[in-house]
């Protein structure tokens, strides 16, 4: 996931966006009077895409990967279509059900429920019209074990992760970062309609990436979450225990990454990258548990360092899983 920009709320603005987000404003009498290009760029927004690039990434390479080459062009088309259509329902919900906290953080006080530019009920609407999209086009045009998994990542997503997780337990992110996770074992099961070790490796390596991913983030914007109320890590613990499970996080995905060599998955190239990259990783969890420990806070703790390496990260660990079948 992307960070979102922060910008600052006029006085008072929290209570009056409170009220739109919960429909009390923002109804379709005032949402039809907006620019329709407007409109057209809220309704983006509630996809989220610059999550959706993120998940993307991950689900592309291993197609290739499943491959051991060049997927079917039109495959790829209808994977990305369908998986877009998938997650922007997913978040599109997130937002629906978030409206009232979002209205009270800054970093989410932009968004179009918060703005009022989207109504609640046409929220709910267009983030199930997705859904049913989405799983319908995978079905139909993929296969029907890639449509079962994105409408279970969907479902994990909205159900399990923001209804039920994410206000009670600190634990939230960790085990509802499995919905991110599935667009791995997506990309795989859309080329070959079933499962393999290879893919579920990869799972394994979002799953232990993800909390390491955001918790930099929330350590960032813990306020924001105190404010609401939201249990993420870094509200109820200290920088050092947060920075410390960062660190074995970290470790836990490293050598996780390096498991589809042996394995048999992967050559050189791939081993090289993951090596590389998990090493400067190591190296950034680790520089911030030193930190943390030495009292940093503020802009000396330079959370955002990791954060932003993350996306790197990931981005080239998966680029390599792609270009690997090709040097072998």
């Amino acid at each position: 996931m992307c960070v979102t920009a922060v910008e600052s709320r006029p006085a008072g603005g929290g209570t009056s966006r409170a009220v739109r987000a919960t429909g009390e404003l923002g109804t379709s009498q005032g949402t039809n009077k907006r620019p329709l290009g407007a409109r057209v760029k809220a309704f983006v927004a509630l996809t989220k895409p610059r999550i959706i690039e993120l998940l993307l990434i991950t689900t592309v390479p291993v197609m290739f990967l499943a491959e051991q080459g060049v997927p079917d062009l039109r495959l790829v088309l209808l994977t990305c279509l369908g998986g877009y259509l998938s997650a922007g329902g997913a978040n599109a919900l997130n937002m629906y059900i978030d409206r009232d906290i979002d209205a009270l953080m800054e970093r989410t006080a932009q968004r179009p429920l918060v703005t009022g530019m989207v109504s609640p009920r046409e929220c709910l609407a267009f983030g199930i019209t997705l859904a049913v999209v989405s799983t319908l086009l995978f079905g139909l045009t993929v296969n029907w074990l890639s449509a079962w998994l994105s409408l279970g990542a969907l479902l994990f997503y909205v159900v399990v992760y923001t209804m039920i997780l994410k206000r009670r337990t600190s634990q939230n992110i960790v085990w509802g970062g499995i919905a991110g996770c599935l667009p791995v074992l997506i990309g795989w099961s859309a080329v070959t309609n079933s499962m393999s070790w290879a893919p579920v490796i990869l799972f394994l390596v979002m799953f232990f990436w993800t909390p390491p991913h955001y918790w930099p983030l929330s350590m960032k914007v813990k306020d924001d979450y105190a404010r609401v109320g939201v249990p993420m890590l870094p509200v109820i613990a200290s920088n050092r225990v947060v920075a410390r499970q960062i660190v074995l996080y970290s470790w836990a995905m490293v050598i996780v990454s390096l498991l589809l060599t042996p394995l048999g998955y992967t050559g050189w190239f791939y081993t090289s990258v993951a090596l590389v990259t998990g090493g400067f990783w190591l190296w950034e969890a680790h520089g911030l548990q030193s930190r943390a420990k030495g009292g940093a806070v503020g802009a000396k703790l330079k959370e955002m360092r990791l954060f932003h390496w993350s996306i790197t990260y990931v981005s080239l660990l998966f680029v390599a899983v792609a270009v690997d079948p090709f040097l072998r």
